[in-house]
């Protein structure tokens, strides 16, 4: 959508990307897709953890195979004193209470891998974690769907694509971020960073994460067996699933990082109301 500021927003004449005029900056669409994605994202995260405590480890390799385990979570309760372990490439480090052995949503501690906090039922429960999990994976592909339609429709998508001409400001709007630098570059409603960002997580890593939940259902692997060959198997596919979600964790923590460093309020008051007071360097186009 061209962010243009409605005829409550503007003076007459005043150019809609002039520094702190008030745009239109997020269609209802827009802003109601964000919301239901990050409740939809929160939910698979959590019961993704639910169902991984079912087999708290991932291999590197087709089959379950302890010789190409790259993570695992273990823990045993004894009367000397109950641990709990985590495994990284081979390196073994303690994480009682943390990892291993820890909170078991029911008042207690037990042998799993996350904590009840961080799971979704907070006790161990695999048949509702794949429930709600599978449903609320629905909601995210449906959701993604409508705000990749509406934003095509209102052409508003293309201008989250990265293009070459902003190629030469992404490290000046890194500057920026880092205070190496006084002023970022000019940009238009997105910042050749965010630009970035979001034609990764658009374009590959939220597609990658879709494929590589697919290839863990054995009726996708009947159909679609070359493609599971591809991700390395079964097994490997759950690897890459549990990796990718890390990602999608890490882009969310600097989205939210950005939006708490670029103004707190006048981002939310974007994505809640649609209403953005543009910065100096800041315009509507690409």
């Amino acid at each position: 959508m061209e962010a243009t500021a409605g005829p409550t927003l503007a003076r007459a004449g005043a150019r809609s990307d002039e520094p702190g005029r008030v745009v239109r900056r997020h269609s209802l669409v827009t802003r109601a897709t964000h919301w239901v994605t990050f409740v939809a994202i929160v939910v698979l995260a959590m019961s993704g953890l639910q169902i991984f405590n079912a087999a708290p480890y991932l291999d590197a390799s087709d089959l379950s195979d302890p010789a190409h385990r790259v993570l695992s979570l273990d823990g045993r309760a004894g009367t000397s004193g109950s641990v709990g372990t985590a495994t990284v490439f081979g390196r073994t480090m303690t994480t009682t209470h943390v990892l291993g052995y820890t909170d078991d949503g029911m008042g207690g501690e037990t042998v799993r891998g996350f904590p009840a906090w961080l799971t979704f039922p907070g006790y161990q429960d695999l048949a509702a974690g794949r429930r709600w999990h599978f449903f609320f994976a629905w909601i995210f592909v449906l959701a993604g769907a409508a705000y990749v339609i509406a934003g095509w429709i209102r052409g508003d998508l293309a201008k989250l694509v990265l293009r070459p001409s902003d190629l030469p400001k992404l490290w000046p709007m890194q500057a920026y971020y880092l205070r190496l630098r006084k002023e970022p570059p000019d940009h238009g409603k997105y910042n050749p960073l965010q630009k970035a960002g979001y034609t990764v997580v658009l374009f590959g890593l939220t597609p990658f994460v879709i494929v590589t939940g697919l290839a863990l259902a054995p009726g996708f692997d009947a159909v679609a067996n070359p493609l599971i060959a591809l991700l390395g198997g079964r097994q490997f596919a759950r690897t890459w699933h549990f990796v990718s979600m890390l990602a999608l964790f890490g882009f969310f923590c600097g989205h939210v990082g950005l939006v708490v460093a670029t103004g707190f309020v006048n981002n939310m008051r974007s994505m809640i109301l649609g209403s953005y007071r543009l910065g100096k360097h800041e315009g509507t186009g690409p």
